[in-house]
């Protein structure tokens, strides 16, 4: 097949238009050569590849839909804009921890030791490509210039929907400190972050910032890739324990349930709130994501005084209902006695406040 030169001119602008959107850079880099030293003595690194404590396989799984492949139900999506609340984060108050939560699993915590942003991404899209993966109408009203000053920048595993690069390279001046698992800093430093600045943790590792913050890098049962070809889990993903004085904060990532949650909970517990996922659970991955009764019986596994879902109201990743998963958590979460935060989003919650309760979903 032979191309003629007005073709070629158009491949040309296509593949210019890609990398000045960065699509090409978004995909961010693996570590390399000596970024790898040491890896081969970890426990949780074999034949070139992270592994779960408890190795089970999605792959494994008959897959009953395919995505993409089939159609979706009406309701994956909210039929108009979700409610939110204009916060000027700047001038934020904490006289103890408070989290605002943007939707998905992006948080910004704010104490008297420090401010900390969770898995931002404040793109309206979640992956490489502009268009797809589109956020929830109303979900958008928080951006990179929002932020106040941030003494941490958390990150969890770096699927798309954690690790954003557009959020990232607006934020990456304001950073003081980014804690992400073992791997992960290959992609902050490729993107332009100083080295100075990317502190790696493996399970069970801490870091404690100057101001008095620590933070541990505990396990989590999920996996990583930012392409689909030869790379998955060459980086790590974790779940973090928060200190912050006498409070104790738990984020879990992404990730299935498993024997982890109480040994966390025996280890590092009791926790003033865990933050867990609850959406975007499907039958055809129930070992890398938490369906609602498992994230009700992982707060309890972490003696958790209050819980908070995340990992919902803003992404489509599954096929179940935008918002059956805070719908069915609810009387879950009664049945086993676990108190449940649920704000708006850009609604703060001060840790000893009343829970939110507001009842902002009740529509398709």
């Amino acid at each position: 097949m032979k191309i003629n030169a007005r073709e070629i001119g158009v491949i040309i602008l296509l593949l210019a238009s890609i990398v000045s959107c960065g699509v090409i850079r978004s995909v961010g880099r693996n570590p390399r050569g000596n970024a790898r030293a040491g890896w081969d003595t970890l426990t949780n690194y074999k034949k070139g590849s992270f592994q779960n404590l408890t190795e089970r396989l999605d792959s494994a799984v008959k897959y009953k839909k395919w995505l993409f492949l089939h159609k979706r139900p009406g309701t994956i999506r909210p039929s108009k804009p979700l409610p939110s609340v204009t916060t000027d984060l700047k001038k934020l108050a904490a006289p103890a921890p408070t989290v605002v939560w943007f939707g998905h699993s992006s948080l910004l915590i704010k104490t008297a030791q420090g401010n900390i942003l969770i898995d931002p991404i404040f793109s309206n899209h979640a992956g490489p490509v502009p268009g797809l993966v589109t956020a929830f109408k109303g979900t958008m009203g928080y951006h990179a210039e929002d932020m106040p000053p941030i003494d941490v920048l958390i990150i969890s595993h770096d699927h798309y929907d954690h690790l954003d690069f557009r959020t990232l390279k607006k934020l990456k001046s304001r950073v003081k400190m980014a804690v992400v698992p073992v791997g992960v800093g290959g992609d902050l430093r490729y993107w332009g972050f100083d080295p100075k600045k990317v502190t790696e943790l493996n399970w069970n590792q801490s870091v404690t910032l100057p101001g008095g913050l620590k933070i541990t890098a505990a396990p989590a049962q999920h996996k990583s890739n930012r392409t689909t070809y030869n790379t998955a889990n060459k980086t790590l993903w974790a779940s973090f324990v928060i200190q912050a004085a006498q409070y104790k904060l738990y984020y879990g990532g992404d990730g299935g349930y498993g024997p982890h949650f109480k040994q966390i909970g025996k280890q590092y517990g009791p926790f003033d709130l865990a933050l867990l996922e609850c959406g975007q659970y499907s039958p055809n991955w129930p070992w890398t994501h938490l369906t609602f009764g498992e994230t009700v019986k992982a707060a309890g596994d972490l003696q958790a005084n209050l819980l908070q879902p995340i990992h919902w109201g803003k992404f489509v990743a599954a096929d179940h209902p935008w918002n059956e998963p805070i719908e069915k958590l609810i009387p879950a979460a009664e049945k086993a006695g676990i108190l449940l935060n649920v704000p708006l989003i850009g609604e703060p919650y001060t840790l000893g406040d009343p829970p939110k309760h507001t009842v902002w979903w009740d529509f398709e």
